[in-house]
């Protein structure tokens, strides 16, 4: 067995609590390898596999506690926060926000499955103040879903991923600057993207001085607020006559807004 078992052996619950602590606080750490090396050594009797999984839960339910806190003590500006530190355009958040409000506390039980309403699906509990019961239950089996799941698959394959893991450690330090370099990049292109998109916008912004300016001077301009309903829910006031329409509902709306004038879209 390699050097990277060994060390899972002598100190794997601990690795897996942090690991899986940090993913969920929001650090770019994916718990989805560990989880697997978890199962491979249950299977080889090194590890105890629902010991694992229980340990693995109880960290994830921490991190997301955490949040579901922040989102209950700071609304908004909790959206606000992931937006700011999130690799994806915004228009990813605002997705996933959108998709939990259509399904609730029943978007728990797959969001650790799905990029984004992973850490988005916590804060956003708390938001519009899911009790806090229904929550834990909620996450708490989306929790066990998902962890219980990658560690049942290191269980089953577990002879096949220690034999891969025995050719990657043969590498040795080219594989931390294979792996190194392919998240540095990664990283960087989702920046890249992120800039792009940034700077796209910036390009047909108004601030809001000059839209109360166009207002006063009697201008016709249609401002349509197309802010997510959490945000609305959190800041229910809007700019005088403007048209309400929902992000998801603009194919159907989309009639409301007259094409004579200039079209001002108020997103946040």
């Amino acid at each position: 067995m390699n050097e990277t078992f060994q060390f899972l052996v002598r100190h794997g619950y601990s690795v897996l609590f942090v690991w899986v602590l940090a993913e969920q606080l929001g650090l770019p750490l994916p718990a989805t390898p560990l989880l697997l090396a978890a199962g491979a050594l249950a299977g080889s009797g090194q590890m105890n596999a629902p010991l694992a999984i229980v340990i693995a839960v109880a960290a994830s339910l921490i991190g997301d506690v955490i949040w579901y806190e922040f989102g209950r003590r700071r609304g908004g500006k909790v959206l606000s926060l992931l937006c700011r530190i999130s690799l994806e355009p915004d228009s990813c958040v605002r997705k996933t926000e959108n998709a939990f409000v259509r399904h609730g506390a029943r978007s728990l039980l797959i969001a650790k499955f799905v990029p984004g309403l992973n850490t988005m699906a916590p804060p956003l509990a708390g938001i519009i103040g899911m009790k806090v019961g229904r929550f834990l239950i909620f996450d708490a089996l989306g929790a066990l879903f998902y962890l219980g799941s990658f560690v049942a698959l290191g269980y089953v394959f577990s002879s096949q991923i220690e034999r891969v893991a025995e050719r990657l450690e043969g590498l040795g330090f080219w594989l931390v600057v294979i792996l190194g370099g392919g998240l540095a990049a990664y990283i960087a292109w989702k920046y890249f993207q992120r800039r792009r998109f940034i700077r796209s916008l910036r390009i047909a912004r108004i601030t809001p001085d000059d839209l109360r300016q166009k207002i006063e001077n009697g201008e016709e301009v249609v401002v349509v607020d197309l802010r997510g309903s959490l945000d609305f829910e959190a800041e229910p006031r809007t700019i005088p006559g403007a048209i309400r329409l929902a992000p998801d509902k603009i194919e159907e709306g989309h009639e409301q807004i007259p094409r004579d004038r200039d079209i001002i879209l108020f997103c946040t």
